[in-house]
């Protein structure tokens, strides 16, 4: 455990390292912060933070920049609260309520929105149906022959599939089979309907033309949606950050970005409750070895079901990317019960 002061001076060197992207030195803090001692006091104890691991030279500089664990240590208990203003609560809330018209739309939205504010790369894997319940069927219809099967889940997603109608059946008889299907699957999980609620709707609806009608639309519900969808947003903002006009480490980083199933390892990797951040050199994958990766998971009514984060360098502002992702983690599930019938 390093003193008061050498916590000090470390929080005020990471503090101005963010915000200006340049190695720190002992005359810049002594100017900038009240720490109470010399310049020559400050240069000894950032030459003891940087044995102890917490800095870092540039060779080209005289001043330091914070490691990995420098970071660590920072975001683990020196970091500077910094909630989401009022301006940014109603530019969510203006935000969504424009630009969002669809389930879907939710989870692409935020990732755009999450990149706005942050100015770097955001990342939402939205929910796989099959850990959604089934909440309704309904039939609409399109012409003598055929209707349209539309299907909800309690996560928001709608499943929409045209559906030909058997010889000798009416409308009327796939308004009953959608009563005995909603009926049977009232609660069950996507994952969980499989032959014991099929036989119950085999039984209640008796005719087998309806009945293999029927398994045709709960087939495609599950078949259609297994894999999570992947969201990505601001993927440019990586551009504009001066560690990354290195063409080779960006290079690098965008190819790993069009890796979608890789990137869902990752977000799976840090699936759990509550916020995670993952700092530089603790990143498996070397890529992003100069990155740092903020995650949150989000809930609806206590079931787990994707994650958001944002992907940034490791002198991203922690603080404000933190308290974001708390606050769209909270309020994501009320902005998808919106679009609930």
């Amino acid at each position: 455990m390093i003193d008061e002061r050498k916590q000090r001076i470390l929080q005020a060197i990471i503090d101005d390292y963010i915000s200006s992207a340049e190695p720190v030195g002992s005359r810049t803090l002594a100017r900038k912060h009240d720490l109470g001692v010399s310049p020559a006091t400050i240069r000894n104890e950032m030459a003891d933070l940087e044995m102890l691991g917490y800095l870092e030279h540039i060779h080209t500089s005289s001043g330091r920049i914070p490691s990995s664990k420098g970071y660590r240590f920072y975001v683990d208990g020196l970091i500077p609260p910094k909630p989401v203003t009022d301006e940014e609560r109603a530019l969510i809330d203006r935000w969504y309520k424009a630009r969002v018209k669809r389930i879907d739309e939710v989870f692409q939205e935020t990732a755009r929105l999450i990149s706005q504010v942050t100015r770097n790369v955001s990342m939402v894997l939205a929910p796989q149906v099959s850990q959604a319940a089934f909440r309704c069927l309904q039939f609409l219809p399109l012409d003598e022959q055929r209707v349209i099967a539309v299907i909800m889940t309690d996560a928001g997603f709608v499943e929409n599939k045209i559906v030909g109608m058997p010889s000798g059946a009416t409308f009327e008889d796939f308004q009953r089979m959608a009563g005995v299907i909603n009926h049977c699957l009232a609660g069950c999980t996507l994952r969980s309907i499989q032959g014991p609620a099929l036989k119950q709707i085999r039984d209640e609806i008796r005719e087998e033309s309806l009945y293999e009608a029927a398994l045709e639309v709960i087939q495609r519900a599950l078949d259609s949606e297994k894999r999570e969808r992947l969201y990505l947003g601001g993927t440019r903002h990586m551009l504009e950050q001066p560690e990354f006009h290195d063409v080779e480490k960006i290079k690098d980083i965008l190819l790993m970005l069009e890796e979608e199933e890789l990137i869902k390892d990752i977000l799976h990797a840090h699936m759990g409750d509550g916020l995670e951040v993952t700092i530089g050199q603790e990143n498996e994958n070397r890529r992003i070895k100069d990155c740092s990766i903020i995650t949150a998971t989000y809930h609806l009514d206590g079931e787990l079901l994707g994650t958001i984060a944002v992907l940034g360098p490791t002198r991203m502002e922690y603080a404000k990317a933190m308290s974001l992702l708390e606050y769209m983690n909270t309020n994501l599930a009320d902005v998808i019960r919106r679009f609930h019938w």
